[in-house]
């Protein structure tokens, strides 16, 4: 069988089929790679420094050579490694069952950082075991200047707006079980915005990673909006308002640009139901957490809220404490609204709320989504 180099289009196409791998070093790997790419190293961190430091200091051959001797002892550990990641995603079934004399060449997609020697190598022993290859033609370098070149896209975006305990996220959770296309900015940041928005959550990605993640949301979403077979309410791809930073990480310049000139609905839900909602996700943290990240934003709050919201927290009154908090974050997200942004009147929708309530609050939005 020969290995055939695809274009990243292509590439991407098959990776919603066939497993991808990633061949760069561990530490590459980790800082960012192509969402669901498996892990399959050539060499070690130390290892690639070693080998690359004798390309640019000696010549290609050596690094070659020395490239061999670490690859060599790894072959048959590698086509293991792939062998049990193929069984693990396809498990066994009467139609596929294969044993070690009837192997059946499943198909694997390579890449390393240009789509050089690193994938030429590994895409060379699978295909001589009898895997389908497919690489990467500009390896992951390629896939990154793809990433940058869906921010530059125009899209069909709304965004979902509202106050600070509106409940946002879960309108837009409630919005995408409708059939509606819901691209998560927190959900792929691990990260809800504001001083406590990392508690409970997954460290966050690195800002290469979450640009990859989101690059892959919008392309699909993109692709659903102008599909034929979608209904006209699918067209649109929903974001939440967010500042162009969300904890550690920031949406693209360009993206955010775009996104400040679309269309708001905004949730006008009261105060009361806001601030119950708040205490019930966020009382239930650690003392300690609470502290430190009204900390974080004591500055900006002001040295008298602070003391009294810090006092409310070691007192056990935490819906209190979250009252102060929540009348700064309001006035913040009042400010913010309209940063950035021309014609507020008219584009922000205002959506009258009774309460907290991602069913009853999304099907308001559905309702006027669907009867104009």
């Amino acid at each position: 069988m020969a290995i055939q180099r695809v274009s990243i289009t292509e590439f991407l196409d098959l990776a919603q089929k066939h497993p991808v791998l990633d061949v760069r070093s561990p530490g590459e790997y980790t800082h960012a790679h192509i969402p669901g790419a498996h892990s399959l190293p050539l060499f070690t961190d130390e290892e690639r420094k070693v080998v690359g430091t004798a390309y640019k200091q000696q010549s290609k051959q050596v690094a070659v050579k020395i490239g061999l001797k670490y690859f060599g002892v790894k072959m048959v550990e590698m086509v293991e490694t792939v062998e049990k990641l193929i069984k693990e995603l396809r498990p066994p079934t009467k139609d596929n069952i294969s044993t070690t004399h009837e192997f059946q060449s499943p198909t694997v997609l390579v890449h390393c950082w240009r789509g050089g020697m690193r994938s030429a190598g590994v895409a060379w022993l699978l295909d001589l075991y009898g895997f389908k290859v497919y690489t990467l033609t500009g390896g992951y370098k390629g896939y990154r200047n793809w990433v940058l070149e869906q921010f530059e896209k125009e899209y069909p975006i709304h965004i979902m707006g509202g106050y600070t305990g509106s409940g946002k996220t879960e309108v837009l959770k409630a919005l995408d079980k409708r059939g509606y296309t819901v691209i998560d900015l927190e959900g792929i940041a691990h990260h809800k915005g504001s001083a406590f928005g990392a508690m409970g959550l997954p460290a966050q990605p690195s800002q290469e990673h979450f640009e990859n993640t989101l690059a892959g949301e919008l392309f699909r979403g993109q692709e659903k909006s102008l599909s034929e077979e979608s209904m006209d309410f699918q067209k649109t791809i929903w974001l939440e308002d967010e500042s162009q930073r969300i904890g550690a990480v920031n949406i693209p310049a360009v993206l955010f640009k775009q996104m400040r000139k679309k269309k708001v609905y905004f949730l006008e839900i009261p105060f009361e139901s806001r601030l119950g909602y708040i205490n019930l996700h966020y009382g239930k943290f650690a003392k300690a957490e609470l502290v430190n990240a009204v900390i974080r934003i004591k500055k900006r709050l002001g040295g008298l809220e602070t003391k009294t919201a810090m006092n409310f927290l070691l007192e056990d009154d935490t819906k209190e404490a979250f009252r102060i908090l929540l009348q700064y974050y309001d006035k913040l997200y009042g400010k913010n609204l309209e940063n950035n942004r021309e014609n507020v009147d008219q584009i922000v929708t205002k959506i009258i709320c009774e309460e907290v309530n991602d069913i009853v609050n999304s099907e308001k939005i559905n309702s006027i989504i669907t009867n104009g």
